[in-house]
């Protein structure tokens, strides 16, 4: 177990690091400098090394890193040698992609339950998963052994919707709708807001060549 927490931000570098790293293995590379890895993910050497340097003591001076080595490290720090059983509260467009997005499969993220409120959707399916109704959002956790859940509800549904979840035990949730959760202590909670990241691309278009 770490000491310390690791900040957000040094996992998600982790995560870029890892799919370069494959993307290398892919090619054939058995090294990879810390030079290399970070002019890809868009950060320096030392950023490279520091985050490493959490999790121990990889790669040898003026040799590099051994890519497959690294990638399976990688895997082993995210958690992504196992596998986790994830539900889709809400089934509108959104969800909809989600459910086709072939790298949560490949990743371990398999989503096995979607559920919606809406008696048109509720008994449809999208290819083998068949929309389950809200109403049994706990039963379907319990059945499922739910351990993620993706949330893509409407922003007034969504903190009674998290509740639920929480009571019936689900550990991890990624939020979509445009709203602050509040859960308890030592529940992780993921916020994507689509509006705020195309806020931050039109500040970049408008402050382009500024500096």
């Amino acid at each position: 177990m770490l000491a310390r927490k690791i900040a957000d931000s040094t996992v998600r570098r982790l995560a870029i690091y890892l799919r370069f790293l494959e993307e290398f293995e892919h090619q054939g590379a058995g090294t990879v400098s810390s030079e290399a890895l970070a002019a890809r993910a868009g950060t320096t050497s030392a950023q490279v090394r520091k985050d490493l340097s959490f999790f121990g003591s990889f790669g040898k001076r003026g040799l590099g890193y051994d890519v497959h080595a690294l990638a399976v490290q990688l895997r082993t720090i995210l958690g992504l040698t196992r596998r986790y059983h994830v539900i889709l509260v809400g089934a509108g467009r959104l969800a909809g992609a989600l459910v086709q997005y072939a790298e949560f499969g490949a990743r371990g993220f398999d989503i096995v339950a979607a559920v919606d409120r809406d008696p048109a959707k509720i008994g449809t399916r999208w290819g083998d998963l068949v929309i389950g109704n809200v109403a049994d959002l706990e039963k379907i956790v319990q059945r499922e052994q739910i351990e993620i859940a993706i949330l893509v509800a409407p922003a007034d549904a969504a903190q009674a919707l998290v509740d639920r979840l929480v009571s019936a035990g689900v550990s991890a949730i990624l939020n979509f709708a445009p709203v602050q959760l509040h859960v308890p202590h030592g529940m992780d909670v993921k916020n994507v807001n689509l509006a705020v990241e195309l806020e931050t691309l039109s500040y970049a278009l408008q402050h382009r060549g500024s500096t």
